[in-house]
């Protein structure tokens, strides 16, 4: 089992996402990643969804366009109730240095202070939570957390 905290970096190596800083919900199923500009399309029959990934806090810098196979659509009921539909896209994450498979959901998370949120289908996968502990997998180098801060 690797432990994990509350808050870690991870990678999205498949989406050329070297650092993106999540918060780990165990109240959360899914995980879910902030996605701009959401458009479904077909692709010689499958059901694929592009999307613009900003992995930094208010900052477009390193802008990634993403396009993934959509695997499903759900409809999500927040922590304050709020239910929305979203498609859920299947990818490697790397998390506390493993790489593992997640389902995520894509959906604005400009409102909230972290862009991507790992749920428990992720940590199932051999973690547990510290919840006293933040960074347990490491950080980036000082010039990618800035970046994170809008400073960079």
């Amino acid at each position: 089992m690797n432990t994990v905290g509350w808050r870690e970096w991870i990678a999205l190596p498949e989406w050329g996402i070297g650092a993106i800083k999540a918060k780990i919900d165990t109240g959360a199923r899914t995980s879910a990643i902030h996605a701009d500009d959401i458009e479904l399309f077909e692709r010689e029959g499958v059901s694929c969804v592009r999307f613009l990934i900003r992995p930094w806090q208010r900052s477009d810098a390193d802008a990634v366009l993403v396009e993934a196979q959509r695997i499903d659509h759900r409809t999500i009921t927040s922590s304050s109730g709020t239910r929305s539909d979203r498609p859920v896209v299947l990818a490697p994450i790397v998390l506390g240095g493993r790489a593992i498979n997640a389902e995520i959901t894509l959906t604005s998370r400009d409102e909230m202070g972290f862009r991507m949120l790992i749920g428990r289908e992720a940590l199932a996968q051999g973690f547990t939570v510290d919840s006293t502990a933040s960074y347990l997998g490491g950080r980036p180098k000082k010039a990618i957390r800035q970046k994170n801060r809008g400073r960079a």
